[in-house]
């Protein structure tokens, strides 16, 4: 049987060559463990060879096989939950540290890049856009604690007559406008951090998948393969909703959801820029939110439907389109040459999970659509505590999680149940 390639996206299909990386046939022994070649683990990866570690990286599938890899790909401050939640949860003080933290986190993604001359077509810029006059009100408010509580002074607020003459639709009323966020190609992006930490001296086993792990003692952790096992003095867990039974605490804590993008064929640079002049991201501030870009070869790059059932019996790529239309009705004729979906997960409150499983074994997972800046800074502070500074990390390991209601059976059904409401929300 050959290997899992991955899926037939757009990003799969314009990505930088990978060397197929061998399966783990044998024992092995290394400073630090890591499970899960997305960006979290790639990023967890690189920080602890820059540490002087050695390491071992494991991946079930191809790096960047899953959600890093075939995401959004926007880069945005902040996380998920928002930052006035955050603060109910752990209070100010430490809000404003995870703040910080996000804010470094693009930071980094844009040393990286420069660092490891990571060819993943970086653009800045990112809108928020409001449909509704609540929408307007809420991000008034947004733009005035970002300036005057975190002292982000970057963004400002884009009103309907400007945001018309940036994005050629006539759906919003306005938006806030980020430069220091953006977006990217993600796989490569992936992939340039793979290979910077190969460079470093990470060895990477792809095909091969964590079935479990023991603490061996105080001192090491041994974690099981099909057909090898890693002795580690340290385990980093960056899988997320592929973890599984690896990890079933930790499955506990959150819900995979499909999401769902559709890449237009090339639509000439003139026509593409006409859509979104300054090459921002944007996505909407509905709750089944619409998000899209324009990619370096001049498509335009759509989401839009999230799938929270576990059932795959609706035309997703007719849906997606359906919503790309809503927006761009010019886009009539635009054929669609890509078409691809996957699961990401979200944390019941929408705030990253990070912690402790035991004093050794670590783990990142939660990031609930907000991954693409904030993985790489989650792996920076993994290989910080493993280094003895965990301040940081500790932060995030304050912020409280509870399991998904209803159990195994009804976790989904219900899920689901709370989803409607929000989208009937976002209808009014």
């Amino acid at each position: 049987m050959g290997r899992v390639q991955h899926v037939g996206s757009y990003y799969a299909a314009s990505s930088q060559r990978a060397p197929e990386r061998p399966a783990l046939a044998d024992g092995i022994d290394c400073d630090v463990c890591v499970v899960g070649a997305g960006i979290a683990g790639c990023s967890t990866a690189l920080h602890l060879a820059l540490a002087g570690l050695r390491v071992v990286l494991l991946e079930e599938q191809r790096v960047g096989w899953g959600a890093s890899g075939r995401s959004g790909a926007q880069a945005i401050y902040g996380i998920a939950a928002g930052q006035s939640k955050l603060a109910r949860l752990i209070g100010a003080g430490a809000a404003r540290a995870v703040w910080d933290v996000s804010v470094e986190g693009l930071a980094l993604m844009r040393e990286l890049i420069g660092r490891f001359s990571i060819d993943c077509d970086w653009a800045a810029g990112y809108l928020h856009a409001a449909i509704k006059e609540r929408h307007e009100r809420e991000l008034h408010a947004e733009v005035r604690e970002l300036r005057e509580r975190y002292g982000y002074t970057s963004v400002r607020y884009v009103p309907r007559e400007e945001l018309r003459a940036i994005l050629a639709t006539e759906r919003y009323r306005g938006a806030l406008y980020d430069p220091n966020s953006g977006h990217l190609h993600p796989l490569n992006y992936t992939l340039g951090l793979a290979a910077a930490a190969e460079g470093l001296g990470v060895r990477i086993f792809e095909g091969t998948r964590a079935t479990g792990f023991a603490p061996a003692g105080a001192s090491q952790v041994h974690i099981r393969t099909p057909q090898g096992e890693v002795r580690a003095r340290y385990l980093a867990l960056c899988g997320n909703v592929y973890l599984g039974a690896t990890a079933p605490t930790l499955a506990s804590k959150i819900m995979a959801v499909a999401t769902y993008i559709v890449a237009t064929a090339p639509l000439g640079a003139e026509r593409a820029r006409q859509l979104i002049t300054n090459n921002a991201a944007v996505s909407d501030m509905n709750w089944v939110l619409d998000y899209f870009r324009r990619s370096a070869d001049h498509r335009l790059l759509f989401g839009g439907r999230v799938n929270y059932s576990g059932f795959s019996s609706f035309d997703a790529p007719s849906a997606t389109r359906a919503r790309m239309l809503a927006v761009f009705p010019q886009l009539q004729d635009a054929r669609i040459e890509y078409a691809w979906g996957g699961e990401v997960d979200i944390t019941l409150n929408r705030a990253p999970h990070f912690g402790r499983l035991a004093p050794n074994v670590y783990f990142l997972q939660g990031f609930s659509g907000h991954g693409i800046a904030l993985t790489g800074i989650a792996g920076k502070l993994v290989a910080e505590a493993i280094s003895g500074i965990a301040g940081r990390f500790d932060v995030f390991a304050r912020i409280p999680h509870r399991n998904f209601p209803g159990g195994t059976a009804l976790r989904r059904p219900a899920l689901v149940l709370a989803m409607l409401y929000y989208r009937l929300r976002d209808l009014l």
